[in-house]
């Protein structure tokens, strides 16, 4: 049975390889933002996930089709993906020695059973004090700021 990603994130891909688990992965293109959008991070993530596997699902007659989502919580807030280098250093800088969440949602869609599955999970993330200098060559590995300061890819 084929697997469909409903994702064009190169890490939730290389988890997938890892795994040894052959897939395909097709961007689903669903909006982030919107209005309406749920203040709870799990809410969020749930809601995203199950979207972007249904954006997907309409494109296959069959298959299982894995719809991901996942964002950061930090004092009462979503981290958003940071839009620029400078955004994701301030954010490393403010969870630098603090805890913060991890919220990940995925939803799951057997095209071929009709079954569907939906769950969220939630790490407690507890950063230790990081320097200046390790930020800069953190960001430096990879210049894609979405993945950074715990907003991460979707």
């Amino acid at each position: 049975m084929k697997i469909i990603l409903a994702t064009k994130s190169p890490y939730r891909q290389a988890a997938f390889r890892m795994l040894d688990i052959d897939f395909l992965a097709e961007g689903s293109e669903v909006e982030e933002k919107f209005d309406g959008r749920p203040d709870s991070p799990e809410e969020l993530v749930r809601n995203l996930a199950k979207l972007k596997a249904e954006a997907v699902a309409k494109n296959h007659q069959d298959g299982i089709i894995i719809g991901f989502d996942s964002v950061g919580w930090f004092e009462g807030q979503v981290l958003e993906k940071p839009a620029s280098r400078q955004e994701a250093v301030d954010r490393l800088e403010s969870l630098s020695g603090q805890t913060h969440d991890f919220y990940t949602g995925i939803h799951i869609i057997n095209l071929d059973s009709g079954k569907i599955i939906s769950e969220t999970a939630k790490t407690e993330i507890d950063m230790r004090e990081i320097t200046q200098a390790e930020i800069e060559k953190y960001l430096d590995q990879d210049t894609n700021y979405n993945t950074y300061a715990i907003g991460y890819d979707p």
